[in-house]
């Protein structure tokens, strides 16, 4: 069939993406993609190497739970189709590589495409380069430039095993990627002293003022992620029926902004809040 294939590894996208453009490989939470361009501008990336349409969008990442929002987020976009394999205690994927060798083996066997556009540096794909190539598959391997004065983050053998090779330079990955330090992760709570006279709660502060601009940038962050349709899902259906995995997503990053403490009920309250309040008002202005 002649169609292409993209073959998008997450680990590296973010990896080698947010060393380009901060100088040094950041957190996810410290990196920010929109998603619907990133992914228009690999089809039309993949168009203009091969000269083909685009088959679909196969999305490869670690998790060491059940798919996080970011993950769901991308599932439901048209022509993706999500892989996962295991990040283990020290934060190691496990089994993406064998994925994507799978999945090239596979499509370029069912001759499902004719060409192959993959974004990754693990030699470990290697095999399945070649074996797509076995099959009359062409392979064009996608790179993220180096960082000035930098190393390659792709492997010599896996280049030299493609068909074609080019890098995304620092003008395209910042088209679709921004490092985003977290700014948005509260100070401590200073520690009152013992010695202190006990306050009236009538007097005391309901909340300090950085609690509500962290709970923003969480909610921006998360509606970042979500489609038009998922957008409107929410605000449809009210504050009190957040879908569980959205709900869970906004929890999650809560507890880490707050150092991992539990957060309160009133703060959980105040961010669905937001959340809820957010998707409204882009429902009504969709992207």
């Amino acid at each position: 069939m002649d169609r292409t294939g993209i073959f998008v590894d997450a680990g590296y996208l973010f990896a080698a993406g947010s060393i380009l453009l901060c100088g040094e490989k950041l957190r996810r939470g410290e990196v920010h993609l929109t998603n619907e361009v990133f992914l228009d501008f690999m089809r039309k990336k993949a168009e203009t190497l091969t000269g083909l349409p685009v088959l679909r969008i196969y999305w490869y990442d670690g998790t060491d739970g059940p798919p996080t929002g970011r993950h769901i987020a991308l599932a439901y976009q048209p022509d993706v189709k999500l892989r996962l394999g295991l990040v283990n205690r020290q934060g190691t994927q496990k089994g993406v590589d064998s994925l994507i060798v799978t999945d090239l083996i596979n499509l370029s066997r069912n001759r499902a495409m004719a060409s192959a556009v993959l974004l990754t540096g693990d030699e470990d794909v290697r095999v399945g380069v070649q074996q797509a190539q076995d099959y009359g598959v062409r392979v064009h391997l996608v790179g993220i430039a180096a960082a000035p004065g930098g190393e390659g983050n792709q492997g010599a053998l896996l280049k030299q095993e493609a068909d074609a090779v080019c890098d995304l330079s620092l003008e395209e990955v910042g088209t679709f990627m921004a490092c985003r330090p977290l700014q948005d992760t509260p100070p401590a709570m200073p520690v009152a002293p013992t010695a202190l006279p006990t306050v009236s709660p009538s007097v005391v502060a309901p909340a300090p003022e950085f609690a509500a601009e962290a709970l923003a940038a969480i909610v921006e962050a998360a509606l970042a992620q979500m489609t038009d349709e998922s957008v409107a899902q929410v605000a449809s259906a009210g504050r009190y029926s957040i879908p569980a995995h959205l709900d869970g997503l906004l929890l999650t990053t809560t507890t880490k902004s707050l150092g991992g403490a539990r957060v309160p009920d009133a703060v959980k309250k105040q961010l669905r809040g937001l959340f809820f309040a957010a998707c409204e008002e882009r429902s009504r202005t969709p992207r």
